[in-house]
């Protein structure tokens, strides 16, 4: 062993994890996403009262999403809860998916919006998750 290879001063330094603010902004994205739509849910004049009428599950069920989301919205705020963040997330947007098809019978269109949201969920998640 040389003395170079001693030295502490030419050793290679503890990495020391940079800031993600590319993660970050993702997650405060998907977080704004979830909190206002999952809050708007609360409003007993929005358009949401309208479509879970027409679902057949009555307000309780609009209630239960709408919490569901906003705890999804607030969780993506807390790096190490995303993979909860993204099954709530996640579990709402598929089961708006299947409603649309099955229930609502909007088609693929009305599906595609949830859909999307869909992907930007995993895609946030799969940032996260990568090294």
């Amino acid at each position: 062993m040389s003395i170079f290879e001693s030295s502490p001063a030419l050793t290679s330094a503890r990495r020391v994890p940079a800031f993600d603010v590319i993660g970050w902004i993702l997650r405060i994205g998907a977080a704004a996403l979830f909190l206002g739509v999952g809050s708007s849910k609360f409003d007993s004049h929005s358009l949401w009262v309208r479509i879970f009428a027409e679902i057949g599950l009555g307000d309780w069920f609009r209630y239960l999403t709408g919490a569901i989301q906003v705890a999804a919205g607030l969780l993506f705020l807390i790096p190490r809860a995303i993979y909860g963040a993204a099954l709530l997330a996640g579990g709402t947007m598929a089961g708006a998916i299947v409603t649309h098809l099955f229930v609502l019978h909007t088609g693929i269109h009305g599906a595609l919006i949830p859909f999307i949201v869909l992907i930007f969920v995993a895609v946030v998640t799969a940032y996260r998750s990568s090294p």
